[in-house]
């Protein structure tokens, strides 16, 4: 099972009710952040997860809204007892922004591994996350995000016996390991079924829409996209700044299939009370307006 929080909904600045966007995903126990404005651990302790077991932190660009948070939460992941190395990502310009942040917190407990990245699509595993990164148009490089937990092979120990493969080998195989023994391979293939959908969530803030993400973000099981404003007549303003409006947002998501839809990165114009989706429903019926600490667990289908 996959459990999604996003943590807040604001962009630009955090108000006294609405965090700046930042989102955390916690898969077997572990977890992956995805941006780390100003408050993100202080919406984090509201919502009681824990900090010790963050492993990877994505940054989608380097505004301060999205990254002036990081220092504070490091010092509080050391001081939750974290003693391993921890992973950064981003785009190019990563090693700069985070040295000069950790200015203020150079004696941390752990390592950080920072993996600056090429502005180009492109996928990195670590652990039991696949992080495919795709660039998107804001006015400083920025990627967009999907995050998947892959799901191994049914095991068919029929199968296994019709390939005469031995019982001490299956757990083995099963992992996805080939062996060989005096001579005889022994694949993955020769025990498993074919390989079964996983889970994927996407993430896509301050850009504008273009068709390479509705491919990016096709089948999704959630796909969390920029709402900076809700509806048309905010068009020009948006595309000036290039940031995107919850209709389009709702277009992608109708043209990628994707099951639901939460909007975030709300434009600090916008008060909570007036956060309508209900004219975006007519787009795509499954928008959700985003809210802090809103959660979901999403787990594997049966096939």
């Amino acid at each position: 099972m996959l459990d999604i929080c996003l943590l807040g909904t604001g962009g630009m600045l955090p108000l006294p009710d609405r965090y700046l966007t930042a989102l955390l995903a916690r898969y077997n126990g572990r977890k992956l952040l995805i941006d780390c404005g100003e408050g993100t651990q202080v919406t984090m302790r509201m919502l009681g997860w824990g900090y010790k077991t963050i492993d990877i932190i994505c940054f989608t660009h380097y505004h301060g809204d999205h990254v002036t948070g990081l220092p504070g939460l490091l010092l509080t992941i050391g001081n939750a007892g974290r003693r391993e190395p921890l992973t950064i990502i981003g785009p190019p310009g990563l090693k700069k922004v985070v040295e000069g942040l950790t200015v203020v917190c150079r004696d941390l407990a752990f390592e950080l591994i920072l993996v600056e990245l090429p502005y180009e699509e492109q996928t990195v595993q670590i652990g039991e996350f696949w992080i495919n990164v795709l660039p998107v148009p804001h006015n400083v490089k920025c990627f967009a995000y999907t995050i998947e937990n892959k799901r191994n092979p049914k095991f068919i120990a029929e199968k296994a016996k019709e390939n005469n493969v031995p019982q001490k080998y299956w757990k083995t195989l099963q992992k996805g390991e080939t062996i060989i023994e005096n001579g005889t391979t022994y694949t993955p293939e020769m025990a498993l079924g074919t390989q079964r959908k996983g889970l994927k969530i996407a993430y896509c803030t301050d850009c504008r829409p273009i068709k390479e993400l509705e491919t990016f973000i096709k089948d999704a099981d959630l796909f969390i996209g920029e709402g900076m404003y809700i509806q048309d007549e905010y068009l020009d303003q948006v595309k000036k700044h290039k940031h995107m409006l919850g209709s389009e947002a709702a277009r992608l998501a109708k043209a990628a299939g994707v099951k639901e839809l939460w909007l975030t990165h709300f434009s600090p114009a916008l008060p909570n009370a007036y956060i309508n989706v209900e004219g975006i429903k007519e787009i795509f019926d499954n928008t959700v307006a985003g809210y802090d600490r809103m959660t979901t667990t999403l787990d594997f289908s049966e096939a």
